[in-house]
């Protein structure tokens, strides 16, 4: 709750910026003894997310649930900046209020202090107070909220006079818990006063606890020696909270404004409230049960207020919202402040009003509201306890129920999206995930049930530890890690306790807080986060086995290809690859965690090939081609002897590829193409070389950033450079510039929320927001290089100016160590210092003519530029299929960049997913790409593949997949002219990917 003292308020403030501003905060916070120095870096998490700005020049900044360990106690500190903060969303802040927070209180304040933002020139008086009871006259202390509900409502009571219905209303309120005896005693010699129209109040400030109204009306009016008695109203006023009191009031007054006194006795308990709510005689009403789990804080509301909105556009009637039972009375739904302001909490009845002469557009309108209510306001819903399966249902079915789903047909070819390459033929297993049976409530009790779920979710935890011991590498192991992590999330075991203590089984309150956070994960715009919903439900499902004793599905002794829904990380950890031969998922997409590690323990895999496949027999023989994402089912013979042919043909050829993998990659007729690695992380820079790798094409530096809490520092980059260039041993590095925001998002560098991160604030546009980050990598990059090659790349350049501000940077640094050098040594650094561009987006490829003059190199993103140009995600569930980097108006930027580049001078590499791309391969090359840059595990292959090559026929595929009006066609034309190579020249290791299987 809000409570403020004169000691909680520093005035006269100063910060340079919004950053020194929070700083400042959480100073206060940890002076106070309410948070420790880690807090503010929760402050700083919770502005990435989204402003805290509340309006009228009033932040409420405050940490995220992952911050809440640096919690020491609940509190509040208010900083006053007279001349104002400009805010990261452009608002400008006069006063914060900074919150320490061990739960959702916030929620409390933000009710709150959307009052104070009703009133003219807050911001103002905030600013220029002096001294801080101004600024606790403008706040308010927080107090508990006035009551007028349905227990200190009482219709329809057998008074025969007056003092009969003070006494009545009296003991409603003390019933209530607002007024103790001394109330009752001073309701005795109190004297009621005539407000008009039979209605009469009564008030008093003695032993008041809580400001309150009771109103009673009697079975009919009463005719007393007083006059005539339609409704007594009692008052209970706390004299330190001023006129706290008063909303009371003018809902009492609200009874007096259509003269409808008369018609006060006889009104059921619900009409009262209506009328004294605001809610006129003649709206049309609904009522629907807000089931949000936080209730009606900023974003559901915002979504609410919307609604309204559309449905005054559509319909000409705004509706009108207030609570069943509390509230201040109706208010605007179209209104924010006023929404936000009511403080709807889950399971709370919400009231839409409509008043027009139209009924039939009063019912649309309001129909509009109860459907967005329903369907969660932007959030995943669960029903309340109530409204959950009876006891002895299973609330979690398999997950592979697909009785509305035919199973393809044999011989069929199944799309799906390529995940892990390689090709397998084996029979199927379909992996339904187990029924969990048990009882949605539970008889035990609230504490019973919380020690059942502590003692499950332990019990995981040892689980997990036993895997991640036994994990097959450290990508693996430190997936599994963090699913350890997500088990001791307070934020989740909070949500599922607020369910226990309404009844719920610890099985349905754990895994209703689950799906609940998964589902809101899946709506995050940002496509990797959205991913690891599959994450949470897989942690879910290891607690849920443990409580309910289900042991988790076997997989056959036998080798057989996995068919299942979605696979979490924990699967894969148990997968046994000498039995698994493939991977085929419904869902997923190619960077979800079950793919990555698919890819890590060398497994063929496809995902997001459909329900059907849920729907396939086990023991079905399917063939899996990982490169190509399809799924053959049940193949024909002959099907099946050319995939049997590929599988061994890719067998000979990964052996002789590994054999040679040090030889370049040259043509047939001499032409050298490099052949480089893609590097996330410097510790691997060692095995690419031991793969054959001639250098690395891409580093992607921001590993170096996320591995840390806060900016990593000189001397830190410096070092994790340098073993990349120290593994090399005198091969180029291209490492990327820090290329994150957007989609990957720093904890310490918080941003505005963006409706789409992939066209915001990301990659050099970010960077150059920050250019002293930027120098800094930059003097890493060039210090750890000394006289080694070393290539600056900047990722998502769109033009030539953007460019140029980054060079500046480069060549100051640049021109600031050669002269320190030359000062020490007597003479300058020999350099190997190279300057290029990611081709990424669109613009850029369209502008390389007018970009190539100014540098030494492009190297061509794939996945990003296929994407932009197609107007497709490529980590969309049904759509990434589609998002083809052979795709003819990719083709043709790539050409427009190469030729660009070479015109000038200037080198071209390709460093996506496309440069591994058997078919692509000949492709790039015949384009006149110098360079093709791929996961250090691919590096055998595709300079096998180069050298199979020869430069005429690698041309004249770039120039037939040129003319092609689609991708599809673009890999069926280059599948004819292997056929033809074959038939002229002989059987070809070609032949591995002719046939569509």
């Amino acid at each position: 709750m809000l409570s403020l003292d004169r000691e909680d308020i520093l005035l006269a403030a100063h910060a340079t910026d919004w950053r020194d501003a929070l700083q400042q905060a959480a100073d206060a916070l940890v002076a106070g003894g309410r948070a420790t120095v880690a807090y503010r870096e929760g402050l700083l998490a919770r502005e990435a997310q989204s402003s805290t700005y509340l309006g009228q020049g009033i932040a409420i900044p405050h940490g995220t649930p992952d911050s809440r360990d640096a919690v020491l106690s609940t509190g509040v500190r208010v900083l006053q900046f007279p001349d104002g903060v400009e805010w990261h969303d452009g608002n400008r802040v006069f006063l914060l209020v900074t919150i320490a927070a061990q739960s959702d209180e916030h929620l409390d304040i933000l009710r709150a202090l959307t009052r104070v933002l009703d009133r003219d020139g807050v911001s103002e008086r905030l600013a220029t107070a002096s001294e801080p009871e101004q600024i606790l006259a403008e706040l308010g202390q927080e107090v508990k909220p006035a009551r007028l509900d349905a227990d200190t409502v009482l219709t329809g009571f057998p008074a025969r006079d007056r003092d009969e219905l003070v006494l009545a209303a009296a003991a409603r309120l003390r019933q209530a818990g607002c007024v103790g005896d001394g109330f009752i005693s001073a309701m005795l010699s109190a004297e009621p006063r005539a407000l008009g129209q039979g209605i009469w109040l009564v008030q008093s400030d003695q032993d008041v606890l809580q400001a309150g109204l009771a109103v009673v009306t009697p079975e009919k009016s009463l005719e007393t020696r007083h006059g005539r008695i339609n409704a007594l109203a009692c008052l209970a006023r706390v004299p330190s909270q001023g006129q706290h009191h008063r909303p009371l009031l003018e809902r009492l007054l609200i009874l007096l404004e259509d003269g409808g006194g008369d018609r006060l006795p006889g009104l059921s308990t619900a009409a009262l409230l209506a009328r004294l709510s605001g809610e006129s005689a003649t709206a049309q009403v609904v009522r629907v049960t807000l089931l949000n789990a936080h209730g009606l804080h900023a974003r559901p509301a915002k979504q609410l207020v919307q609604a309204a909105r559309d449905a005054g556009e559509r319909h000409g009637v705004i509706p009108s919202l207030r609570l069943e039972e509390g509230g201040d009375g109706v208010v605007s739904a179209a209104s924010l402040t006023k929404v936000l302001g009511l403080g709807a909490r889950r399971g709370q009845a919400l009231v839409f009003s409509a008043a027009t002469e139209d009924q039939a557009k009063a019912e649309a309108a309001l129909a509009m509201m109860v459907a967005a209510v329903q369907a969660g306001l932007g959030e995943a819903v669960e029903p309340l306890a109530d409204q959950r399966p009876t006891a002895g249902t299973s609330v979690i079915e398999s997950a592979g129920q697909t009785s509305d789903v035919e199973a393809p047909t044999a011989d069929s070819v199944v799309p799906a999206v390529a995940a892990s390459p390689g090709m397998a033929i084996a029979p199927c297993w379909v992996m339904r995930l187990p029924r969990f049976d048990y009882s949605a409530r539970s008889d035990a009790g609230a504490d019973n049930e919380v020690a059942r779920l502590e003692v499950g979710i332990q019990e995981a935890r040892l689980q997990l530890q036993a895997l991640v011991n036994r994990a097959e590498g450290a990508e693996m192991a430190e997936i599994l890690s963090m699913h350890e992590e997500m088990l001791g999330d307070p934020e989740l075991f909070v949500a599922a306790r607020e369910s226990l203590e309404e009844g719920s089984s610890a099985e349905a309150a754990w895994w209703s807080a689950i799906d609940s956070a998964a589902r809101a994960q899946e709506n995050l715009a940002d496509r990797l986060l959205a991913e690891r919903a599959a994450d949470l439900r897989d942690v879910g499902r290891r607690v849920l086995g443990v409580l309910t004793e289900t042991p988790l599905p076997s997989a056959p002794e036998t080798p057989h290809v996995l068919v299942t829904e979605d696979i979490g990380p924990s699967d894969v950890a148990r997968l046994d690859t000498t039995r698994v031969r493939g991977l085929v998922t419904a869902l997923g997409g190619a960077t979800s965690h079950s793919a990555i590690l698919a890819r890590s323990l060398g497994i063929p895999a496809v995902v997001g090939a459909g329900q059907s496949v849920l729907a396939i027999a086990d023991g079905t023989e399917l063939i899996v081609d990982g490169e190509r994402g399809r799924v053959s089912v049940a193949p024909s013979a002959s099907r099946r002897a050319r995939a049997e042919e590929a599988i061994a043909g890719r067998e000979q050829r990964q052996a002789a590829a590994w054999e040679s993998r040090m030889a370049p990659a040259m043509t047939r007729d001499g032409h050298h193409v490099e052949v480089v690695a893609n590097l996330g992380n410097t510790a691997h820079a060692g095995d690419a070389v031991e793969r054959g790798a001639e250098g690395v094409g891409l580093l992607r530096t921001e590993f170096v950033f996320m591995a840390h809490p806060q900016a990593p520092d000189l001397a830190t980059q410096i070092t994790q450079y340098g073993e990349a260039l120290d593994a090399l041993d005198g091969r180029p590095l291209v490492a990327r510039t820090l290329d994150v925001g957007g989609d990957k998002p720093l904890s310490y560098w918080p941003l505005p929320r963006e409706d789409n991160p992939f066209l915001g604030l990301r990659g050099i546009r970010l960077a150059l927001t920050r250019p002293e980050v930027l120098e800094t990598q930059v003097r890493a990059l060039l210090t750890a290089a000394g006289s080694r090659p070393i290539r600056l790349m900047f990722p998502m350049v769109k033009d030539l100016a953007e460019l140029r501000a980054a060079r500046v940077i480069v060549d100051r640094v640049r021109d600031e160590l050669d002269a320190a050098h030359e000062a020490e040594h007597g003479q300058p650094p020999q350099r190997d210092v190279q300057v290029g561009v990611m081709i990424e987006i669109p613009s850029a490829a369209l502008t390389a003519a007018s970009i190539a003059p100014e540098v030494d190199f492009f190297s061509v993103g794939t996945n990003d530029l296929t994407q932009y140009t197609l107007a497709i995600d490529r980590g969309h569930a049904t759509l990434s299929a589609q998002a083809d980097g052979l795709h003819p108006a990719v083709l043709r930027l790539i050409e427009m960049t190469v030729n660009a580049a070479h015109a000038h001078g200037a080198w071209v590499g390709v460093c996506g997913e496309l440069a591994s791309d058997d078919q692509a391969v000949g492709v790039l090359v015949g384009l006149g790409v110098d360079e093709l840059s791929v996961s250090s595990r691919q590096i055998p292959l595709v300079k096998a593949r180069v050298r199979e090559l020869d430069l005429a026929t690698a041309r004249e595929q770039a120039r037939v997949a040129l003319i092609q009006p689609t991708s599809e066609d673009v890999r069926s034309a280059l599948d004819t002219l292997l056929d033809h190579a074959d038939t002229a020249q002989g059987t070809s290791l070609d032949t591995l990917n002719q046939e569509s299987v």
